[in-house]
């Protein structure tokens, strides 16, 4: 693990917020269709820092997640010719042998973030703004990961999960959007002064959001619709999509003309919608979340999917349209606060025609074990409905649950009782929706 982080050193600290996709899940990566994704309270944390350079002159970053085993990765970087920004590139720990590269180490999420927002701000500056060493600490709420732990801090908020990134069990939160969207946050923070970028203005937000969107799609392969990362930048909206057609104009990093291309995409106007207005949640009302322990492939899934809309367009259509209607029924009904009774009746259509989808296309969307503990769990006094949000599978479940005590204890003990006699590990997650998107954090006051 990593040397403590040392609060006198911080510059800036940013968070950002996981995702539940409530409704919409598989119509939302077109952008005919629109999303229901909620914010939740688990965030991933980016806490940035100025270092000395290293004694050799070296240009390097390092950016470290201390929850993790071999939690370290150091970067060089250096500028392109020809508006090719700045690139970074994987070496070893300082003071080490080259050896201590790790095969397969790479994160390329990190490794494409530092590469897409460097570039950005060397191009935007016109290279006034100086890149220099610094450590990026990455620390995640523990609602993000299925294990208990061990705790590294008095408040036991940030556990150390005791195996490597890659092993870890996610519980389907949106990590590696939040990830993406803190981590751009907090580069952009640390580097440009107040008056050329703040989390404040509308304005420095979209940028953010552009910006995250281009490096999250190009780290993954270019899959995806974005709502993870609109989510994060924003909290709870209706999400449309922005045409992917956007991306396509950027090379790759290193190359020429990479900076110049992320940042005229970056500045375009984009096509993409986040409804902030039509969302909100009742009072009195909490969306929960239930871990399965298990965990989803959801690119894989996405494939089988758009296989089975490809070769059945009449069908898919037909669903995919009703599914729209639920999205716009189960919004109205939250924000309008219908009463139990139709929130109730607008989620159930939701996971039935998830259901449908998953088995028309051979795609384990809502797989029986989810089945029937849900259908069990709407029963529980106080549970308002369910879903097996985004892309479905084994990730955790969300639930909308009265926001008291006697609720929460009577879900409990089920999920107790579940787990004893099914033999499937299932328990309750502390995380909440909410509302708020990215933000910076008072390093005064954070506790690790």
């Amino acid at each position: 693990m990593t040397d403590k982080i040392n609060k006198s050193e911080i510059t800036r600290i940013v968070s950002a917020p996981g995702k539940v996709l409530l409704a919409g899940g598989y119509i939302v990566l077109d952008p005919n269709y629109t999303g229901l994704v909620f914010g939740l309270s688990a965030r991933i944390h980016v806490v940035a820092q100025a270092v000395n350079p290293h004694p050799e002159g070296s240009n390097r970053i390092l950016v470290d997640s201390p929850q993790f085993d071999l939690d370290a990765w150091w970067y060089e970087y250096g500028s392109v010719p020809e508006n090719g920004g700045i690139k970074v590139t994987e070496t070893h720990a300082e003071g080490s042998d080259p050896s201590s590269l790790r095969p397969n180490s790479r994160n390329h999420f990190v490794e494409t973030t530092l590469n897409y927002v460097l570039s950005y701000i060397s191009h935007k500056t016109n290279d006034s703004v100086t890149i220099t060493p610094a450590r990026f600490s990455i620390v995640a709420d523990n609602d993000y990961y299925s294990s208990s732990g061990t705790s590294t801090v008095s408040n036991s908020r940030f556990k150390h999960l005791g195996t490597t990134i890659s092993k870890a069990n996610k519980t389907g939160l949106g990590s590696s959007a939040a990830l993406v969207t803190s981590l751009t946050g907090a580069i952009l923070t640390h580097y440009l002064p107040a008056s050329r970028f703040s989390l404040s203005n509308p304005a420095d937000l979209l940028t953010l959001h552009n910006l995250a969107q281009a490096a999250h799609c190009a780290a993954q392969g270019k899959i995806g619709s974005g709502f993870d990362v609109a989510s994060a930048v924003y909290g709870s909206c209706i999400y449309r999509r922005f045409s992917p057609s956007l991306l396509k104009s950027i090379p790759a990093p290193g190359t020429a003309g990479f900076a110049s291309a992320v940042a005229e995409t970056v500045h375009k106007e984009w096509d993409h919608r986040t409804d902030k207005d039509s969302t909100a949640l009742p009072r009195g009302y909490a969306i929960r979340m239930v871990d399965v322990t298990g965990g989803t492939q959801t690119v894989s899934m996405v494939k089988s999917v758009n296989a089975w809309r490809d070769g059945n367009p009449d069908e898919s259509g037909k669903l995919f349209g009703e599914l729209q209607k639920c999205v716009e029924g189960l919004a109205r009904a939250l924000k309008e606060n219908k009463g139990e009774g139709e929130i109730g009746r607008a989620m159930r259509p939701v996971r039935e025609l998830m259901k449908r989808i998953g088995d028309l296309s051979g795609t384990p969307i809502e797989p029986e074990s989810q089945t029937k503990m849900l259908d069990a769990l709407e029963g529980v006094e106080g549970v308002v409905g369910s879903v097996v949000p985004g892309a479905g599978g084994y990730d955790a479940a969300a639930i909308l649950v009265r926001d008291d005590e006697e609720t929460i204890n009577r879900v409990e003990k089920f999920l107790e009782g579940w787990s004893e006699n099914e033999g499937v590990k299932a328990k309750l997650l502390s995380v909440l929706g909410e509302t708020e998107g990215v933000r910076v954090e008072d390093s005064a006051t954070f506790r690790w």
